[in-house]
C-alpha cells in the first residue's frame, strides 16, 4: 500500500466549483498513477475553513466506482499565511509501485505547496 497526495484550489466557495475541482484532482491522480477506484483502500480529504459549500467526499462519491470507497472529510488547520480555498487528499492505495514511482498531483494555486515535485 502507498499513499498518494493531491491538492487543488478553488476561486470561490461554490458547490459546483468544489465538485468540479475535486473530481478533476481525483481523475488526474488516478490517470497519472494508472489506478482505479477499486485500488483505493480509503480517501482522506481536508479543506481550509473558507470552504463551506460542499464536502469534498460528496464530490468524490459522484464519480463512477467511488460508491464503495471509504471517504473521510476533515478541516485543515488554519495556519497563518497558508493557502486559502484549498482541498487536499490522501489516498491509501493498493499498488506495487514504489514511493518513487508515485505521482502526487497539485493543481491550481496548490502547486506552490510542493514545488519540488513539479
Amino acid at each position: 500500500m502507498q499513499g498518494i497526495r493531491g491538492a487543488i484550489t478553488v476561486e470561490n466557495d461554490a458547490k459546483e466549483e468544489i465538485i468540479t475541482a475535486v473530481q478533476k484532482m481525483l481523475k488526474a491522480i488516478l490517470d497519472e498513477n494508472d489506478i482505479t477506484s477499486e485500488d483505493i483502500g480509503a480517501a482522506i480529504f481536508s479543506a481550509t475553513d473558507d470552504i463551506k459549500s460542499a464536502f469534498p467526499a460528496f464530490a468524490a462519491r459522484q464519480l463512477p466506482g467511488w460508491n464503495l470507497v471509504p471517504l473521510f472529510d476533515a478541516q485543515q488547520l488554519d495556519i497563518e499565511n497558508s493557502i486559502r480555498k484549498c482541498i487536499r487528499v490522501l489516498l491509501l492505495v493498493n499498488t506495487d509501485k514504489t514511493q518513487k514511482e508515485i505521482k502526487h498531483i497539485y493543481l491550481g494555486r496548490a502547486a506552490t505547496l510542493r514545488p519540488d515535485i513539479h
